[in-house]
């Protein structure tokens, strides 16, 4: 209790070095997991929901670093964070690899920015720099080509056979009016003359399709239509 006491009293009510040192943090922070998500991430794929969710942990994440009191705490709460985002799942859908892969960008970002108090600031805002600049490379480079793919529900059996690969593609072409360059048959069910084929096809937009996996369209995903 006395220990307590102590430590209230010795504690200033106002620390202007520290305050400043913080928000000077947190405003590059931000601006740099800002700047990642509204103009490399954003752009293809037009999700509010994980705009909202990115700078939010990411501001949770810096305070949460930041504000402990011990650097062994601050190692082992940080290391513990990506041991849980590593494995979470929303309720309604797996997040897809491309999000995981930013939130755990933004996790970094926001450790690393919150952590390093004894580095300068010319090496941090170069440590960000580096991390913007390899997004954008890896999102802007012309030299991968993107395909994207889809599940469908194939009523037309007759056409999936090896020998009338060219007839299902254009007729996959036809009433999908997509590019498509391959396809792979998976399940067939004879009894209801149905089959599941995985069509491969070169976007006409670059953006990224969140759904072209999917087979049923979930509940939650129908209200987000809606919305």
């Amino acid at each position: 209790m006395e220990e307590l006491e102590t430590a209230i009293t010795e504690t200033p009510l106002v620390d202007t070095v520290n305050l400043w040192f913080l928000l000077i943090r947190c405003t590059l922070n931000m601006v740099i997991v800002w700047f990642i998500i509204h103009f490399l991430y954003y752009p293809k794929v037009r999700r509010r929901d994980y705009y909202f969710t990115f700078m939010l942990i990411s501001l949770s994440i810096f305070f949460l670093i930041f504000l402990l009191g011990s650097v062994k705490i601050k190692i082992g709460f940080a290391l513990g964070l990506f041991a849980i985002f590593g494995i979470i799942r929303y309720r309604t859908e797996s997040m897809p690899v491309r999000e995981m892969t930013y939130l755990f960008v933004i996790i970094a970002i926001s450790v690393i920015n919150a952590l390093a108090g004894a580095t300068s600031y010319v090496e941090l805002f170069a440590t960000n720099l580096i991390f913007i600049a390899t997004i954008a490379v890896c999102e802007g480079t012309k030299l991968l080509k993107h395909v994207s793919c889809k599940l469908v529900q194939y009523d037309k059996i007759d056409l999936i056979t090896p020998d009338r690969e060219d007839e299902l593609i254009a007729d996959l072409k036809k009433r999908l009016g997509l590019n498509i360059t391959k396809v792979e048959v998976g399940a067939v069910d004879f009894l209801r003359d149905m089959a599941v084929l995985k069509v491969y096809y070169t976007p006409i937009k670059n953006e990224i399709n969140t759904v072209d996996s999917t087979i049923k369209i979930t509940r939650e995903q129908w209200a987000q239509k809606d919305s």
